[in-house]
C-alpha cells in the first residue's frame, strides 16, 4: 500500500479581504511527482507555507509523513528539501559554503551530492552568491533543496529564470528523485512543465482545489478536436443534434468539431455517410486547464 506523504483536511487560510485557500482536501503519495497547478495568486504558495508551518491555518489541518504540520514542524522540516518562490540567500557566501551551511543545519552534510547536482545544473559553486545572475541563484536554490536526498522535495515555481537547457537537466534530477521512491510536490503555472514531469495534478483556482487527477485521465476526459472527411458532401444539419459536441463546422465533405468525453454518438451519426478519414488532436494540458477554468466560471455565473 502506497504511503500518503502529504494530507490536508479542510485546510483554510484567510487573510481577511485577501484570498488565501478554502477547504483544501489533498493527498500526495510516496514516490510521485505531484503538480500543484494554478495562476499566480491562486493559493499555491499559501498551501506550501502551511505544510511547512511557516504560517498557521485559520481552520483545518495538514499532515506531512503522518505528523502534524504545526506540532511536529521541526521534525518534518528535517526531512524536507524546500525551494521557496521568493528565494533569499546569504550573498557573501559562495555556493559551496552555503551548501555546507545548509547541510549542517539539516544534520545531513553531503558536499559530494551538492557538487554533483550543481554540476548537473552547470553551476559554479566557487562564486559568491551576490555575483550570480537570477538564473544561477535559482540553481543554488535547487541544489540546496535537492541535496542530501530529502524524503520530500517541495518546489515553488522551480524553473523561473532557468534557460531551456538547464530546465531539461532539472527534469532529469526530478526523475532521479522519483526513481529513488522519494516524493516531489511542485507548484507551477507553467503548463508544459507540469505535463512533462508530473504523475498527478491538482488544479487550484481562487483558493479552491478544483480537481486532482492523473495527467492521462485529465486528457482522456478533456475536450478533443476531431476532423471527419467524407466521400460526399454532408448536409449542414447532419450533426447538429449529436450530444457532447461543440464548435461544429460543416464545409462540404469536411466536418470539424470538439468532443467532450465519448465519441460514440458522433461516430454513430457519421456512419450514415461515406466516412473516409478521421483525425484527432490530443488536448494539451493548457486546453484542459482552460476547460476547467471555464467550467468553474460557468458554475459561478
Amino acid at each position: 500500500m502506497t504511503e500518503t506523504v502529504v494530507r490536508t483536511h479542510d485546510l483554510t487560510k484567510s487573510y481577511g479581504r485577501s484570498r488565501g485557500i478554502i477547504g483544501v482536501d489533498l493527498e500526495v503519495r510516496q514516490g510521485e511527482v505531484f503538480g500543484f497547478l494554478g495562476p499566480n495568486g491562486a493559493g499555491k504558495t499559501t498551501t506550501i507555507r502551511l505544510l511547512l508551518d511557516l504560517i498557521r491555518p485559520t481552520s483545518g489541518r495538514a499532515e506531512v509523513f503522518g505528523l502534524d504540520a504545526h506540532r511536529d514542524g521541526l521534525a518534518i522540516r528535517g526531512r524536507v528539501g524546500y525551494l521557496p518562490g521568493e528565494l533569499r540567500l546569504y550573498g557573501s557566501l559562495s555556493g559551496k559554503e552555503l551548501f555546507s551551511y545548509f547541510g549542517h543545519l539539516r544534520t545531513r552534510p553531503d558536499g559530494a551530492d551538492a557538487a554533483r547536482i550543481a554540476e548537473t545544473l552547470d553551476l559554479d559553486i566557487t562564486r559568491e552568491v551576490r555575483t550570480l545572475s537570477h538564473g544561477n541563484r535559482q540553481k543554488v536554490g535547487l541544489v540546496q533543496a535537492l541535496m542530501g536526498r530529502p524524503e520530500l522535495v517541495i518546489l515553488d515555481e522551480p524553473t523561473q529564470g532557468l534557460d531551456p537547457f538547464v530546465q531539461q537537466s532539472f527534469y532529469r534530477l526530478l526523475e532521479e528523485v522519483r526513481a529513488d521512491g522519494r516524493t516531489v510536490f511542485m507548484s507551477s503555472h507553467v503548463l508544459p512543465e507540469i505535463e512533462r514531469t508530473c504523475d498527478r495534478v491538482g488544479i487550484v483556482r481562487e483558493g479552491r482545489l478544483l480537481a486532482v487527477e492523473s495527467v492521462s485521465d485529465l486528457k482522456t476526459r478533456a475536450l478533443r478536436r476531431l476532423e471527419l472527411r467524407f466521400g460526399v458532401p454532408v448536409p449542414q444539419d447532419a450533426f447538429a443534434a449529436v450530444p457532447g459536441i461543440r464548435d461544429l463546422t460543416v464545409d462540404g465533405v469536411v466536418v470539424g468539431c470538439s468532443v467532450v468525453g465519448s465519441v460514440d454518438a458522433l461516430f454513430k451519426a457519421a456512419v450514415a455517410f461515406e466516412l473516409l478519414d478521421v483525425s484527432t488532436t490530443e488536448p494539451t494540458l493548457e486546453e484542459i486547464f482552460l476547460a476547467y477554468y471555464g467550467e468553474a466560471s460557468d458554475a459561478a455565473a
